[in-house]
């Protein structure tokens, strides 16, 4: 997810059970290979392996050398998007943009491939472009024959974004009709949901994509409910201020303090949504300057939330417009 899973998230995400983390989306333009924002996004020092980067763009070429290039430079895995419904993106032909050509998505296919022998190449893609073109099993035995490593899927079509459910009956149809490893995606929110995926489409295993945001620690909920049947208890209010911080810290070194404080907002805002007394909290944080006044509003904002409980106490939306009005 594009300005979300940097290192420091998905070193964290690992740490709390993420069997693998795949970095934000790299372009595949050579030009950009020396940018700071491309670079950051390629960091993975000292991130704990498999490391994988997905590469984006609509050249064959380009893409087989971008894949060159970050496998030079410590990929172990690239994953290719077909998948992003931005408009930025769709509109240069890239992600899910390419799923309206399929004999573009083979040569893309096989150009990465053929780029990096011995290094898996995956894939991630959608159902279609639109509900009259769900083209994603012909995208899938493409893929198969390009050599593509494993396939994610996005149970929706680009045109949906990301409104509406996700529908699973064609993720169950493409592990019927390939033999490689299949990975459904799209609204896996609890650990029950995630053995209900598993159980309809058959996959061999999930993707979380925005239910991470805020709460990385349902990785291992996933991995105990899957393992065990029961669910794990929520976490406790000290232990979410600690992971808050130990993310907060890791965003200030890896961006800088001016940078961090930016990028630390959406996920403070992520950690606390819907909390007691958390809309008037959020709004206040995107007016603070600097680490030291963004930290000790975090600290206050948590040591409240301990009075009140051992385990987080959140109020339904509306009533938290209500409070921020």
């Amino acid at each position: 997810m594009a300005g979300v899973t940097d290192r420091p998230f998905r070193q964290l995400c690992k740490r709390l059970g993420a069997g693998m983390a795949v970095s934000e989306m790299v372009t595949s333009n050579s030009l950009l290979y020396g940018s700071q924002k491309t670079l950051r996004r390629a960091n993975h020092e000292g991130e704990s392996e498999p490391k994988s980067v997905q590469i984006a763009g609509a050249d064959p070429l380009m893409l087989a050398q971008a894949a060159r290039y970050n496998v030079d430079n410590g990929a172990q895995i690239i994953d290719i998007n077909m998948g992003c419904p931005a408009k930025k993106i769709c509109n240069v032909m890239a992600g899910s943009a390419l799923l309206r050509d399929e004999p573009l998505v083979a040569r893309i296919l096989e150009a990465v491939v053929q780029a990096v022998p011995g290094v898996p190449v995956t894939l991630k893609t959608r159902l279609g472009w639109d509900h009259a073109n769900k083209n994603v099993l012909l995208v899938a035995r493409i893929a198969e024959q390009s050599g593509i490593a494993a396939l994610a899927i996005h149970g929706r079509t680009r045109c949906q974004a990301y409104t509406g459910e996700a529908q699973y009956d064609l993720i169950a149809a493409v592990k019927q009709s390939v033999r490689i490893p299949i990975i459904a995606n799209g609204d896996i929110t609890t650990p029950e949901k995630a053995r209900q995926v598993l159980t309809l489409t058959g996959a061999d295993g999930i993707m979380i994509g925005r239910a991470a945001q805020g709460r990385p620690w349902i990785f291992r909920e996933i991995a105990h409910y899957l393992a065990t049947g029961t669910p794990l208890p929520p976490p406790e209010v000290a232990e979410i201020h600690r992971v808050l911080l130990d993310h907060l810290n890791d965003l200030y070194e890896f961006y800088g303090f001016e940078a961090g404080v930016r990028v630390a907002r959406k996920h403070i805002s992520w950690y606390t949504k819907g909390l007691v007394g958390s809309a008037h909290f959020r709004h206040a944080m995107n007016q603070l300057p600097d680490v030291a006044t963004q930290l000790q509003a975090v600290n206050e904002f948590f040591h409240h939330q301990q009075e009140l409980g051992q385990h987080l106490q959140y109020v339904e939306q509306d009533q938290e417009e209500a409070l921020a009005a």
